[in-house]
């Protein structure tokens, strides 16, 4: 099995569809930045919000800026990263900071006639453009560069996840904008750091609509026999070992959809009390069997 080949095929698979969806992604990201994040001084991470602080207490132009530091950190990352690692920071890296000299002049056009003065609303539209279009970007297999960069250069030598290298780099910028903007500014900018975050999370793995529920009890026929007859959606038996007692045990495996989830519990509970069950979110169903539309494994 040739992985690098298979890799290679995903990579290549939709391409065209990809490039619209991260040009739609970026453009939402850079008109946000234009018409809300630069206007209101929000710096919520990243080097747009990088860009800002700089502007702040330099007077440096943050286009400039941008392209600038960009056009470092991708030379930065093909020396400490190499160009494997690059090549996939390129394509969002390079095309973010001309999305945002397209769209400055119609963020300043749109600014004539767009005032928000409820800061709730503005905090909901400045989260859902981010979240919309940052979900785009990482759903689609692109990342924007900038603070990617140093992202994974924290994980690669100082050896911490990239889910705290993120947080370390987004945190350290807010704080930044803090200083130069002030605290409400800042809280601004981590109530919109938290709430886009949620979204495009939401964008990128989808809305939970069942449930994944691993069962193991000693009357695993008749629980079967619900699901199967009653419940009339599928399951997969699974033959398992206890780690401590080596016994044999069977384990069924199913999905049930969110509306069904609080009886199902409860009749497997009622059929035995001493079940032991594992309950995950589930947020896609691939390939099986359908019994009335529902998830069968």
């Amino acid at each position: 099995m040739n992985l690098k080949k298979i890799k290679q095929t995903v990579l290549e698979r939709n391409l065209c569809t990809r490039i619209v969806f991260l040009i739609i992604g970026l453009f939402l990201l850079a008109l946000n930045y234009n018409l809300f994040l630069t206007p209101n001084q929000f710096v919520i991470g990243g080097l747009t919000g990088l860009s800002l602080v700089v502007n702040h207490f330099f007077g440096w132009n943050s286009q400039v800026f941008i392209y600038v530091a960009t056009a470092l950190l991708l030379v930065v990352s093909f020396f400490l990263l190499g160009l494997k690692s690059t090549t996939a920071s390129v394509v969002g890296g390079v095309l973010y900071p001309i999305m945002i000299t397209f769209t400055a002049p119609l963020a300043t056009t749109l600014l004539e006639y767009i005032q928000i003065d409820n800061i709730v609303l503005l905090i909901l539209i400045i989260s859902l453009l981010q979240g919309v279009g940052s979900g785009l970007v990482l759903k689609f297999g692109f990342n924007t560069g900038g603070t990617d960069i140093i992202m994974k250069i924290i994980n690669k030598y100082f050896h911490v996840s990239e889910g705290k290298s993120s947080l370390f780099t987004h945190i350290s910028i807010i704080l930044l904008g803090g200083i130069a903007f002030g605290l409400n500014n800042m809280v601004y900018a981590i109530l919109i750091l938290i709430l886009y975050s949620s979204l495009m999370d939401k964008l990128i793995i989808g809305i939970s609509d069942s449930k994944l529920f691993f069962i193991y009890t000693k009357k695993w026929e008749e629980v079967r026999d619900y699901v199967l007859h009653d419940l009339d959606t599928g399951v997969t038996i699974l033959e398992a070992e206890g780690g401590y007692s080596k016994s044999k045990n069977t384990v069924l495996m199913c999905v049930v959809p969110n509306k069904d989830y609080y009886l199902f519990k409860e009749i497997v509970l009622e059929i035995d009390p001493r079940a032991f069950f594992v309950i995950n979110d589930c947020y896609e169903v691939h390939g099986g069997m359908k019994r009335r539309n529902l998830p069968f494994i």
